[in-house]
């Protein structure tokens, strides 16, 4: 009877669909092509996911959804990844706006006379923005229409406010000049854009194509400055340019190998080793020429003369080479069963920070960004729940016995009527579970650097009740104002989870 009441109590949690794997796909989008030799494949929209699988050039996959600039990619059945946008092309046709029945059949030339200019689908002020322009970029113009015009720029066409096209040529821009002892650099990206300032963030103001090859202006933080068509100038990123310098006395044209680091305070090392003494610390964006492979390691040239070394799983590699992983903690994650239970929910907000910060909504992020980590390295990862919704103490429990869960986390954030007080706090309250309340303590406070109040036994439902090995994690201090601004961040967030991330590894990898 027990046992029917069991399988009856986990249909309903799963026909309710709260308690079921996180997911985030949604109606696919067309597809991609890689354009680069090589692309990492992450576990999340982010550098600090963990790795799923190195895709090469030519290969296409389809598009899930899009987050900033981050694509989720179809890799196999019931299996995504992330990539970076700026290295796949979209196999799409691009929307582009039909020709105004108005417009005539000769054009004319104009340039951009504001800072920043609007392009819109449509000549009304309230249409989608669907592209923006620089001062002094060159455009044509297909037709007018009282106070706007039809306008193209690159693979761009759309509608402007007249007032800020100067249909003559507009004031003479500084033409950087070309040295005849410049490097140049050829295309390795199917399409790279051109932006208008050596930034991410800038605007794109052209595209330039595999195999094209431009000498290069100027050259600032891995960016490259190019004249991209006559008389056009802007930055492409360094790293999908294969470089050439003038022919060498042996006749051959001397090629270039990149990483780029992923992370803020990367060691570059004397030697290919942990042991090795620290020669710089690197940040993430920072490029270097690669010289050779030594084992896992990459050695590198520092921009002062000198050798480096850098762990072939902490870069990207910018070339014909593949990239290094380290066999890590996916090895001991995969194929296990992990319930991951974020604290409160729905009504039962938990705990409320000084500035207002619900403990039900740091908890389940904390948990969602756990989830794709975990999902990542191949365990089979459920939440008890994946939105605000209130699922009772003993339906927590029974998810956990139900499958047989080989770990139970359940995720809290503390408080006490004493501000002052801050820290993190493990706990367990059978033997058993002590071990693993241990080491995933220990992770999560070297990862995050919290104040360390330690494992201790405590009375809590979840655990108290639970046939498996699980822990309750107290992940700091709402009530303390400073620790609050902390824990609401991004840094701890994604530290507290790759903590508890690496945790889990090192307790299954003992047990």
């Amino acid at each position: 009877m027990a046992k029917r009441f069991s399988l009856l109590l986990l249909s309903i949690i799963l026909i309710s669909g709260v308690f079921l794997p996180q997911g985030k796909s949604s109606a696919a989008a067309g597809s991609i092509t890689i354009s680069t030799d090589f692309v990492n494949v992450r576990g999340g929209p982010g550098l600090s996911y963990p790795l799923v699988k190195i895709a090469k050039r030519g290969e296409k996959y389809p598009i899930v959804q899009e987050n900033n600039d981050w694509i989720q990619i179809q890799l196999s059945f019931g299996k995504t990844g992330w990539v970076v946008n700026w290295l796949v092309t979209k196999d799409e046709e691009s929307k582009t706006v039909a020709p105004s029945s108005s417009a005539s059949n000769q054009t004319s030339a104009g340039v951009v006379n504001g800072d920043t200019l609007n392009v819109r689908s449509e000549p009304s002020s309230s249409s989608p923005v669907i592209g923006k322009l620089i001062n002094g970029t060159a455009v044509t113009i297909f037709s007018k229409q009282n106070s706007w015009m039809e306008i193209g720029f690159s693979n761009l066409k759309g509608w402007v406010n007249s007032e800020f096209i100067d249909s003559q040529t507009g004031p003479t821009k500084d033409i950087p000049k070309k040295d005849s002892n410049s490097v140049n650099g050829t295309v390795t990206a199917n399409s790279l854009s051109v932006r208008s300032s050596p930034s991410l963030n800038s605007t794109i103001v052209g595209t330039v194509n595999m195999g094209q090859t431009f000498t290069i202006l100027e050259e600032r933080n891995n960016w490259a400055k190019i004249e991209y068509k006559s008389g056009s100038f802007g930055w492409i990123a360094g790293w999908y340019l294969e470089k050439t310098t003038a022919v060498s006395p042996s006749g051959q044209a001397v090629k270039e190998s990149t990483v780029t680091i992923l992370h803020n305070g990367t060691n570059i090392r004397t030697g290919p080793n942990v042991q090795s003494a620290v020669a710089l610390r690197a940040n993430a964006g920072d490029t270097f020429s690669v010289i050779r492979i030594v084992n896992d390691w990459y050695e590198l040239k520092l921009e002062n003369g000198e050798i480096g070394y850098a762990a072939g799983w902490i870069v990207s590699i910018n070339g014909t080479n593949a990239q290094i992983e380290k066999s890590g903690p996916k090895e001991y994650l995969k194929n296990k069963t992990i319930v991951l239970d974020p604290g409160h929910g729905g009504a039962d907000n938990g705990t409320t920070g000084v500035t207002g910060t619900l403990e039900k909504e740091l908890t389940l992020r904390t948990a969602q960004l756990l989830y794709d980590k975990l999902s990542a390295a191949g365990a089979h990862v459920y939440l008890t729940r994946n939105n605000d919704s209130y699922l009772p103490l003993p339906s927590r429990v029974n998810a956990a016995s139900s499958i047989n869960a080989d770990a139970f986390i359940s995720l809290h954030y503390d408080s006490n009527l004493d501000r002052s007080i801050r820290g993190m706090t493990g706990y367990y309250y059978y033997s058993y579970q002590k071990s693993l309340a241990d080491t995933l303590f220990a992770s999560t406070i070297g990862q995050t650097k919290l104040n360390s109040r330690g494992v201790r036994f405590g009375d809590f439902h979840v655990i108290r009740e639970n046939s498996q090995k699980a822990v309750l994690m107290e992940l700091g201090y709402l009530s303390n104002p400073q620790e609050e601004i902390t824990l609401n961040s991004s840094t701890f967030q994604e530290n507290a989870a790759s903590g508890l991330f690496d945790g889990l590894a090192r307790y299954f990898k003992v047990n």
